[in-house]
């Protein structure tokens, strides 16, 4: 059973996976929910897609302050270094950090955008492991769920997924989800 965990939600402001405007992260330790982030950022390329902006709700004017995906991702680093190594002395973060498992529902995207955003910064990708909510739920529920869109395997699961497409919502809505099948 998977107790330690990192979910994790981005929303993108246009098609290009490393245009994250938004991420939402939950850090769960021995099964409890313990942390949570959530940050705007500045997309790269900085542009926004109707369609993209559609789903979400957020536009330029939300990120044109935000900070870029590096000063973020390094405030990210900090925080789950609290959460999961307070007690030990850390030599090198990222691969500290590489330790823990992501946990995303459609995995391939979450994972996708985070590769393409640190190849944006040219910052070394440490290969986080995830596992992939939107797999378990086709295995656990198979074709008894109308879909396996994140609110209704939510629902199957017993959270009540409210602002979807708000990337902490969304990776609430994810935790509650693996804490369930995982």
């Amino acid at each position: 059973m998977l107790r330690d965990f990192i979910a994790i939600d981005f929303e993108t402001a246009n098609q290009e996976p490393s245009s994250v405007c938004s991420v939402g992260v939950i850090m769960v330790r021995e099964g409890q929910i313990v942390d949570s982030f959530y940050s705007l950022i500045q997309p790269e390329p900085n542009y926004y897609n109707y369609w993209c902006q559609r789903v979400h709700g957020i536009s330029q004017d939300d990120t044109d302050d935000a900070p870029v995906f590096s000063k973020v991702w390094q405030q990210l680093e900090e925080r789950i270094v609290e959460v999961y190594y307070s007690d030990q002395e850390i030599d090198d973060i990222r691969y500290q950090i590489a330790t823990i498992p992501f946990v995303a529902h459609n995995a391939r995207f979450d994972e996708g955008c985070l590769k393409a955003v640190f190849k944006m910064y040219q910052m070394d990708y440490p290969d986080y492991r995830f596992y992939d909510t939107l797999t378990a739920s086709r295995r656990q529920f198979g074709q008894s769920l109308p879909n396996h869109q994140l609110q209704t395997v939510a629902s199957a699961c017993g959270y009540d997924l409210q602002n979807h497409h708000h990337a902490l919502a969304d990776a609430e809505a994810c935790a509650a989800i693996a804490l369930y099948l995982l």
